[in-house]
């Protein structure tokens, strides 16, 4: 009988957080702008109750134009953009009835002459994360805090490092720039 209650009680556990999961009010990400440039914000859609969910990302054009121009001031070649990860809610017929942003995301390609000198690819990572730590707390959608990926690259050879803001922001002051890099590099 212990063993019917427990069976019970675990599965509507389970039902509620899956259909408060469900249920979870939509969160649309605000128009954003380039540092300098204050966000405009826009209205809350309402989401039906009848709708699935789906990873999806959503771009943020002004934000990443912005971001783009910040990391082409450290390096020209450099590419940069920044979007909006979260959910998507569809409805039964396919169509999406609404976005629910998660975290705002980074994404930086750099040209480096040489992706084993640790202390050159962490003062990137230094460089970059102070741009992103310049995008005032109002322009970044979404309650977690977001990822940062960089691609490294030197002629035809590749190195990336990906990490999440907070991660960055935990690391013990006084870090040189390659104990920064070699920290990033702990599988996640």
């Amino acid at each position: 009988m212990q063993r019917i209650s427990q069976s019970i009680c675990g599965t509507l556990l389970f039902w509620t957080l899956t259909l408060s999961a469900c249920s979870a009010p939509v969160v649309s990400p605000a128009t954003v702008s380039p540092p300098t440039v204050s966000p405009t914000t826009t209205e809350v859609p309402s989401i039906p109750q009848d709708c699935g969910y789906q990873w999806a990302n959503q771009d943020l054009p002004e934000l990443s134009k912005g971001f783009q121009e910040s990391i082409q001031t450290l390096q020209p070649e450099a590419q940069a953009n920044a979007f909006a990860f979260g959910e998507n809610c569809i409805r039964a017929d396919g169509s999406i009835a609404g976005f629910s942003a998660m975290e705002t995301d980074f994404n930086v390609t750099l040209q480096v002459d040489n992706l084993t000198n640790a202390d050159a690819l962490g003062e990137w990572i230094v460089k970059v994360m102070e741009v992103i730590k310049s995008v005032p707390p109002d322009q970044i959608v979404g309650p977690r805090p977001g990822r940062v990926s960089i691609a490294f690259r030197s002629n035809a050879d590749q190195k990336f490092v990906n990490f999440y803001v907070n991660q960055y922001q935990d690391l013990p002051s006084g870090l040189s720039n390659s104990e920064i890099f070699q920290a990033l590099q702990v599988p996640q």
